[in-house]
C-alpha cells in the first residue's frame, strides 16, 4: 500500500496486520480519487474508521489542507500515526482514538467537512448512518462528498440528506458509492 499520488506520490504505508482492518487498495483509491478530484486546493477530509489512515493522507497528499481520523483500536492508531509522520502530515492531522460515532459531538466546535470517506468493517450496516448524522447536524459543507466503501452486495440508500448518490462502482467483492448535493 502507498501514496498513489501528490506531494507524497509512492511513499510507502503500514497497515495493521491480520483482518482487524481492511485497507483500500491502491487500486480503489486511485479510482475513488479520479472520481472526486482528483486533486484539491484545500478543504477538510474525516475519516472515519481510519484502519491506516490512507484516505486521509491521499486527500493530504493531493491537496486538502486537514484531516481528522477516528480509529478505535489502539494498534491501528499507532499504525496511523506512523504513517502520518512518514509523510510529514502531523501539524495537518487529528487522530481521535475514538469510537465513530463520537464524530457529531467531536467535530461539531472543530470543522466543517469537505470530504467524509466511511469505510466500517463490512458486518456493521448501521455505520454508514453516520453520513446522514453528520449531514442532519450541518457539518458538511455544500460541496462536500462522501464516500462510502462497502461490500458490493449491500445496497446503500440513495441519499444522505440532500447528499444523493450518484456513483456506485464495483471493484472485485467491494462498492464504492459516492454522494453529493
Amino acid at each position: 500500500m502507498r501514496v498513489v499520488s501528490g506531494s507524497r506520490k509512492g511513499t510507502p504505508l503500514k497497515s495493521l496486520a491480520g483482518n482487524l482492518t481492511r485497507p483500500t487498495s491502491d487500486k480503489v483509491k486511485e479510482s475513488i480519487f479520479n472520481m472526486i478530484g482528483p486533486y484539491f486546493d484545500g478543504g477538510t477530509a474525516v475519516e472515519l474508521f481510519g484502519g491506516s489512515g490512507s484516505l486521509s493522507i491521499e486527500s493530504l497528499s493531493r491537496g486538502a489542507s486537514a484531516a481528522y481520523i477516528f480509529e478505535k483500536n489502539p494498534k491501528a492508531v499507532s499504525i496511523i500515526r506512523e504513517n502520518i509522520e512518514k509523510c510529514h502530515f502531523t501539524d495537518q492531522v487529528h487522530i481521535f482514538r475514538s469510537d465513530a460515532r463520537n464524530a457529531v459531538k467531536t467535530l461539531q466546535p472543530l470543522t466543517k467537512i469537505d470530504l467524509l470517506f466511511l469505510d466500517p468493517p463490512y458486518a456493521e450496516e448501521k455505520y454508514y448512518q453516520l453520513a446522514e448524522a453528520l449531514a442532519e447536524a450541518g457539518l458538511l459543507t455544500e460541496d462536500a462528498i462522501i464516500i462510502c466503501e462497502h461490500e458490493k452486495r449491500l445496497t446503500l440508500p440513495d441519499a444522505y440528506g440532500e447528499y444523493v448518490k450518484t456513483k456506485n462502482p464495483i471493484y472485485g467483492n467491494s462498492a464504492v458509492s459516492i454522494y453529493m448535493k
